[in-house]
């Protein structure tokens, strides 16, 4: 679960432009903005490792302080990452209210694969969904939502209806619609069967089309 003891402070940022950013990230510092709670908009900037130390629990609760400024209870919103390093460009912060819910994104986790009798026949488990959207509580939003698998046959697909979730946190997608995970039969095997089929409708073709060739040139002789 979510929890309040991660504690993030930061400076106030009123700088803008690119310029301003790569200097802020050159110097170990990543840029982000608060909002949300009916109030506005502040720019801020935080310290990489402890920004990254404090978010390390995804879905975590953390008390904000800027500038030294009365905590906060705020959320991760979203955090733009550098596609090939990985490292945390920008950061949104939401405001909260702990005794209010809210909406959230959680990971979805499927545990027990290689246990799966489907897949030690060779079957293919294809994980659909994973991520989850969710409404709980912001101190009841789990780090990541875990389903086991290990019973899965070939040919046998979970819809989210299957899983569990934490009290207090509900589904927000269709429970009978949303795929969660698949297990299809061995794709060799599978994409024989396509190939064979495929062989049959060619030669199958071929043999309609000679034998029309062949009525054309008895009708052609007959005329003759």
């Amino acid at each position: 679960m979510a929890n309040t003891t991660s504690k993030l402070n930061v400076n106030s940022r009123h700088a803008a432009g690119s310029r301003a950013v790569r200097r802020l990230r050159r110097s170990g510092r990543v840029p982000g903005v608060l909002y949300g709670g009916g109030s506005e908009s502040l720019g801020f900037d935080a310290d990489e490792r402890e920004l990254r130390h404090a978010l390390a629990g995804s879905g975590a609760v953390l008390d904000l302080s800027i500038d030294g400024s009365k905590p906060t209870p705020v959320v991760l919103k979203e955090a733009q990452r550098h596609p090939v390093r990985g490292e945390t460009m920008h950061v949104d912060l939401l405001r909260v209210k702990l005794d209010e819910a809210i909406h959230a994104v959680v990971p979805l986790e499927l545990t027990g694969i290689d246990d799966a009798p489907g897949v030690k026949e060779g079957g293919v488990l294809e994980q659909i969904t994973r991520e989850l959207n969710v409404e709980a509580l912001p101190t009841a939003i789990p780090e990541s939502i875990v389903h086991e698998v290990g019973e899965m046959q070939i040919g046998e697909t979970i819809l989210l209806r299957a899983l569990s979730t934490p009290e207090g946190v509900t589904l927000l997608d269709d429970l009978d619609e949303t795929v969660i995970a698949t297990l299809s039969p061995p794709r060799l095997q599978s994409e024989t069967a396509e190939e064979i089929e495929a062989e049959t409708e060619l030669v199958g073709e071929a043999g309609a089309q000679g034998e029309a060739g062949e009525s054309a040139g008895e009708g052609s002789s007959g005329e003759e």
